[in-house]
């Protein structure tokens, strides 16, 4: 497994970071979960992403119970805070309150005494941003958190911070957690020129668009049996991928993966990391053999050829701009 630093931070990732949004607490039994994380701390993967709205914090729980045991300053342990945790008027958003209660909750779930990196999930328009910072920067200072990254936050949300953080002497962003893989890039425009400028990372997330550039969705053929375009949850961030037209570019994609040994899926992890802005690569896993599967991307470096076809064979399904589709997937 190879590492990389997280943006021009000291923090050194794993290039492939093991996630559990959807999975653990809700679409796999504890069991199935423990084992994928086992798998995971296995082939070398020592980052672990989770946020404390997943599967009604449930998916911290069972990672905190994975990875009890492991030496702790072996392991990257990264969650995020904004989604609503309960039903009060401050179970959500990133005021100072919520951000408190929100941290020493996820601490308590993952049974740890600090994060490596506590990220926040969304931009919230509704609370003052130096408000936001002020409670992030006293969480470093009081030693719960050691760095702080943003998730999903456009260019200049990330730039406005940067500024108030400068002019505050607050800590500083050092991550950012976009979607991004081969058909969905709009990072590309705004988010990746700042961001290397500033010297941030970017821990990106669906790597291989939900499944969906694995290949195992045929065109005109249903879903095949437990896969995630059935489940409850993911369906709803996937529907708009399973058109035909981009089922068919992703089956065009096999010899290309096979010229450089690598499965469709591998291609797909291997292909973000192609990316000098991209720290790690979060996968999820339901079986522990995904998890083997997908770690063999790490440290595989794709020829120009190989990159140049990708963009011939997927041509306009690539999407650089959210308003080129009408519901962009996302998930919380």
């Amino acid at each position: 497994m190879e590492h990389r630093h997280l943006g021009r931070s000291g923090l050194k990732v794993s290039e492939i970071a093991y996630g559990n949004w959807i999975t653990h607490g809700s679409q796999v039994a504890e069991e199935a979960a423990l084992s994928c994380v086992r798998a995971a701390l296995d082939e070398g993967v020592t980052t672990f992403d989770t946020a404390d709205v997943y599967a009604q914090t449930r998916a911290e729980t069972v990672l905190g119970k994975a990875l009890n045991g492991v030496r702790r300053e072996s392991i990257e342990l990264c969650t995020k805070v904004y989604w609503p945790t309960g039903p009060g008027a401050n179970d959500s958003g990133l005021s100072r309150k919520h951000i408190m209660e929100s941290a020493h909750a996820s601490l308590r779930r993952l049974g740890t005494d600090y994060l490596d990196l506590y990220q926040a999930h969304r931009f919230d328009h509704e609370t003052p941003l130096e408000e936001t910072l002020r409670a992030f920067d006293d969480l470093v200072r009081q030693g719960k958190v050691l760095y702080i990254g943003v998730s999903e936050w456009r260019a200049e949300e990330i730039s406005a911070a940067l500024k108030i953080a400068a002019e505050l002497g607050l800590d500083r962003i050092v991550s950012n957690q976009p979607q991004y893989n081969m058909i969905w890039r709009v990072i590309e425009a705004e988010v990746v020129p700042l961001s290397r400028q500033e010297g941030i990372g970017q821990i990106v997330w669906s790597p291989i668009a939900q499944g969906v550039l694995t290949g195992k969705y045929m065109p005109g053929t249903e879903p095949p049996a437990g896969s995630r375009a059935l489940d409850q949850t993911g369906s709803r961030f996937i529907s708009e991928l399973l058109v035909d037209d981009l089922l068919i570019r992703v089956q065009q994609l096999k010899p290309v993966a096979e010229q450089a040994g690598l499965t469709l899926a591998q291609l797909a992890v291997a292909w973000t990391l192609q990316n000098p802005a991209v720290s790690a690569a979060i996968i999820g896993a339901t079986r522990p053999e995904q998890v083997r599967e997908n770690v063999r991307a790490s440290g595989v470096p794709l020829e120009d050829s190989a990159m140049r076809r990708i963009d011939e064979i997927l041509g306009d399904a690539v999407i650089t701009d959210p308003a080129e589709t009408a519901s962009p997937p996302q998930r919380p």
